[in-house]
């Protein structure tokens, strides 16, 4: 699964990505300029964002609603990583559609548990959303052919009744 690292400090962005590689994950993408990232996320493609929100030019919360404001992907995991403690940036980001929220400096442990269980959640969204569509098809599939099968009985009881209306009794 593919995760984006957001954050203006280079060294924040090379210390997750060194983190995230050593664990396993081996699609990490970093980037410092928050005005990439929904270029980014659209070639790019990520399964989980992780997102500092005091950034320069754009910040986290500007990206945040512009991700949310796509409205193209229906579950993606953003993780808002912040010094900001107060209640007020929480519940900003939260609202914003903020999927989790760490506090810098943050845990590694805490950290891999959170992406780890949110790339799950992310992996089976996917999965359903991949049966949904094959469900979809396939009821699209048999309603063309019962159509198709009720014009052809149509067509037969048309025959039927010109043949017995021609027919001597």
């Amino acid at each position: 699964m593919k995760v984006l690292v957001v954050d203006d400090d280079r060294m924040s962005v090379t210390l997750l990505e060194q983190l995230l590689q050593r664990h396993g994950y081996s699609h990490v993408m970093g980037i410092t300029d928050s005005r990439q990232a929904l270029e980014i996320c659209t070639t790019f493609d990520p399964d989980l964002i992780l997102l500092d929100l005091i950034m320069p030019e754009m910040d986290g919360f500007t990206l945040l609603e512009a991700l949310r404001e796509d409205g193209s992907e229906n579950f993606l995991p953003i993780v808002v990583l912040t010094g900001d403690t107060s209640e007020d940036a929480k519940a900003r980001a939260l609202e914003a559609g903020a999927t989790d929220f760490l506090v810098k400096p943050v845990s590694q442990t805490e950290a891999l548990l959170r992406i780890r269980n949110l790339l799950e959640t992310r992996r089976l969204h996917l999965v359903l959303e991949n049966q949904r569509s094959a469900l979809e098809d396939a009821v699209r599939e048999r309603t063309s052919e019962l159509h198709e099968m009720i014009a052809e009985l149509q067509t037969a009881n048309r025959r039927l009744r010109s043949s017995s209306a021609l027919s001597p009794t």
